[in-house]
């Protein structure tokens, strides 16, 4: 199960959010978004972990704990939207 974790801080590492979900089971990848445009975080990332149980542990235990000095926002991950082709875009 995919999980979307928000609030991050701007320097938080793919490892260390991995390290903060790994207590609760296996994780499969961790992933800090980043703006293409500056280099930086946009804030938030994902998480897979290996199975589901695993995942709803991690989402009950993380959701409004500190990682950073912010408080996490921990939920499913929604399917990707799909965007128009050819639309601008600054």
């Amino acid at each position: 199960m995919k999980l979307y974790v928000g609030n991050l801080a701007f320097a938080t590492t793919e490892e260390e959010l991995k390290n903060a979900f790994a207590s609760f089971g296996t994780v499969d990848s961790a992933i800090v978004i980043m703006d293409r445009e500056t280099g930086r975080s946009k804030g938030f990332g994902f998480v897979e972990m290996h199975n589901d149980d695993e995942a709803k542990a991690a989402m009950e235990g993380m959701n409004g704990q500190q990682l950073g000095g912010r408080t996490l926002k921990v939920n499913e991950a929604r399917p990707k939207e799909e965007r128009p082709r050819g639309a601008f875009r600054r």
